[in-house]
């Protein structure tokens, strides 16, 4: 079984952050929440990491992040290109967002060809997840089905009191498999716990705070890579057609796609670590203060590419 590598989503500007929040120092020497996840990544057991980032981002990019992390681990830089589109179909005039989760992990076909994990840049998932998820792909492999894992969290505990974000809902069977995953795009801390909009806010319907929720934190087979590419070209077919400037391929939902047609399993893996990121610019005395503890608590050096 070749090693797992771990794959970071980075092309994302923060457009609700209001910059490039990858590189966002989190405490006072410099640190980024990024350099938490590769560090705890590398002491989980993974050697190797690819950056999806913006062509036009990459010497920024290596400069604050991939140049030190390149003295401790392999580094790759894979670019999300808005013009890496399928055969056939033209770009709509005016587009500059990017095409979203399962485009961006499409995007690495050409330099994974075995397990991997996935994870966002902005988002901190703790010590615990990386070693369960590195567990995982370390001892699973497809066989009549895909198998696949996912970190999950509590709703709860990723919650903003400074906006609303974006969360892939998950209901879970008691074995401990994921059963189907709704991708919520809208979703607001309110007095009595949550609530979700479908129309853009302007209603809200309540959801239990004890929902399980995926961060895109995910555990894969290189076989989703060939099953996103098709995901793509329906996508491109239906979907920007009807909203040429924002559609975006959701990489929960085309994971919720293939559960619906009985071809992958998900082992939603839990974490008793506690979730932090930085969705808008009013988070980041939050997320500098949760780092500060876990420095204190001896969890993490204060210079952790010393």
């Amino acid at each position: 079984m070749r090693e797992p590598v771990l794959v970071i989503m980075a092309a994302g500007m923060g457009s609700r952050y209001g910059g490039l929040k990858q590189i966002d120092p989190v405490d006072t020497v410099g640190n980024k929440i990024l350099d938490f996840s590769i560090y705890d990544a590398l002491r989980a057991g993974f050697k190797k990491a690819v950056f999806i980032i913006k062509k036009e981002n990459e010497a920024l990019f290596r400069e604050c992040i991939g140049d030190a992390v390149s003295r401790h681990m392999e580094v790759e830089y894979v670019f999300q290109d808005i013009k890496d589109v399928p055969d056939g179909f033209v770009i709509p005039e005016e587009r500059v967002k990017p095409w979203g989760t399962a485009h961006a992990i499409f995007s690495c076909r050409n330099v994974v060809d075995g397990p991997f994990a996935v994870i966002n840049a902005d988002d901190y998932y703790g010590v615990e997840a990386f070693q369960v998820l590195y567990d995982f792909l370390t001892t699973h492999e497809d066989d009549d089905k895909f198998r696949y894992a996912m970190v999950g969290y509590l709703l709860e505990n990723t919650l903003t009191e400074n906006g609303s974000v974006a969360r892939g809902c998950c209901v879970t069977n008691e074995d401990g498999y994921l059963v189907s995953i709704t991708e919520r795009t809208k979703i607001i801390k309110t007095p009595e716990g949550a609530a979700y909009s479908e129309d853009d806010g302007a209603t809200f319907t309540p959801i239990d705070v004890k929902t399980p929720v995926s961060m895109n934190m995910w555990g894969f087979t290189p076989s989703i890579i060939p099953e996103l590419g098709k995901a793509l070209e329906e996508f491109f077919a239906n979907q920007v057609e009807k909203n040429p400037l924002k559609a975006e391929c959701y990489l929960p939902i085309e994971v919720d796609t293939l559960l619906k047609e009985d071809r992958a399993t998900v082992q939603v893996l839990s974490s008793k670590d506690k979730w932090f990121g930085v969705t808008y610019k009013e988070d980041k005395p939050y997320v500098t203060e949760s780092i500060q503890k876990l420095k204190d608590a001896g969890i993490y050096p204060d210079v952790l590419w010393g």
